[in-house]
């Protein structure tokens, strides 16, 4: 296991104005959900062009494909029940450990402070009969706790979704069904939060892709928490460890596309996190089943993704430091002020970014 906790410079920082926070999902905004605006910069010259998210088709190309994350967003924030200690916590699960043991984050239900006394060996009780204790805290992430709950594997997965809600942040409007933080094609349960640069996509445009000759693929990787609701903590960028598993037909299909002269267009900062930690001696892609801590900025030369639709990130963000690795910070601060100007909507809900 590799230790990158170290503290990163963002490429750049910008205001971003409240109201361009994405507050509810397109579809509860009165449009479909492919129908977010689409921010397209060129990764030769830095250019900008501003389209819509079904357009997408217009700046691929045949023989290109497109990697998708299938993980699915889990019901991943869950509060105590009668507990013995009158400690009422919120858990928001991080992340599932070989030892089926979990790393999450405790939070005072009310005031969602990591500040009240938790410590090892506290028993937690949920809704249904569910219950766990806290095992120690985390070396790599020290705003993290091993917990052990009472149930382990589809077990414990069914009474997620029967007691949990979806992590929600002080941007979203309200509480939505876990329905709304989904993509079409998820299907391997485990993200904490969802790998939203999918989100717009709808069958009807994969159908539509693929009949122009432009090809997906899926992996898997388990998204872990984008903040520890500490801003000190988050500017630190830790480094989460996320599980990733890459299916022999997906790292074939990335070769036979290289081989061919076709792109490769990751569908999220997941995605190039799993391929670029997945790249043999080779320069190819392996497949398999793995844990990744790779940090990805500036520094780091690409090896498999040509291009990237991901959302709108926000100041300080580590995803902006992924983001330099595709183009140099200026071009991406210079496009976010353009996004800025033209009210592009930020966040999991929000407008969609092509880098290519």
């Amino acid at each position: 296991m590799h230790n990158n906790n170290i503290e990163t410079k963002t490429p750049f920082t910008f205001t971003l104005p409240e109201e361009l926070s994405a507050k509810e999902p397109p579809e509860l905004r009165g449009i479909n959900r492919d129908h977010v605006k689409l921010l397209v910069i060129n990764r030769t010259n830095g250019e900008t062009s501003h389209s819509m998210f079904y357009h997408l088709s217009d700046f691929l190309k045949k023989g290109d494909l497109l990697v998708f994350n299938s993980s699915r967003t889990l019901p991943a924030s869950l509060k105590t029940v009668n507990n013995k200690d009158q400690i009422n916590l919120e858990i928001r699960l991080a992340e599932h450990l070989p030892d089926d043991s979990w790393l999450a984050l405790l939070l005072d239900q009310e005031t969602k402070s990591t500040d009240r006394e938790v410590k090892a060996g506290l028993k937690m009780e949920f809704d249904l009969g569910l219950k766990a204790v806290i095992i120690k805290r985390d070396k790599r992430n020290p705003q993290l706790w091993k917990i052990k709950f009472s149930e382990t594997g589809t077990e414990l997965i069914n009474l997620f979704y029967q007691i949990g809600n979806p992590i929600r942040y002080r941007y979203v409007s309200e509480r939505f069904p876990l329905e709304y933080y989904q993509t079409v094609y998820a299907k391997d349960p485990g993200s904490s939060e969802m790998p939203s640069a999918g989100r717009a996509f709808t069958w009807k445009m994969l159908f539509d892709l693929k009949r122009k000759g432009i090809d997906t693929a899926y992996l898997s990787l388990h998204t872990g928490l984008s903040s520890y609701m500490d801003d000190e903590v988050d500017a630190l960028h830790l480094a989460s460890e996320e599980e990733y598993f890459i299916p022999e037909a997906t790292a074939d299909r990335i070769k036979n596309t290289k081989a061919g002269g076709g792109r490769i267009i990751a569908v999220g900062t997941t995605v190039v996190r799993a391929l670029e930690s997945a790249v043999n001696d080779i320069r190819e892609v392996t497949s398999g089943h793995h844990y990744t801590t790779k940090r990805i900025t500036e520094e780091h030369t690409l090896m498999i993704a040509d291009g990237l639709i991901t959302g709108l990130h926000e100041p300080r963000a580590s995803h902006l430091d992924l983001l330099s690795a595709f183009l140099k910070p200026i071009q991406i601060k210079a496009a976010y002020e353009e996004a800025i100007a033209k009210k592009y909507l930020w966040h999991e809900f929000g407008d969609l970014n092509l880098i290519l």
